[in-house]
């Protein structure tokens, strides 16, 4: 579940750090996001 998660997540949502994003300035919104891909790649790569 988490694999499809993983590529759905690839696909259809943006890409913060090719933006050069600063953590430290980030919008909150900005730190959930990147914390749901981080939770969901990391469950995806346990699954192996």
């Amino acid at each position: 579940m988490y694999r499809l998660l993983a590529k759905l997540n690839k696909l259809l949502l943006p890409s913060l750090t090719k933006s050069g994003l600063d953590i430290n300035k980030a919008k909150p919104w900005h730190k959930v996001l990147l914390a749901y891909r981080y939770f969901v790649t990391a469950r995806a790569l346990d699954k192996k």
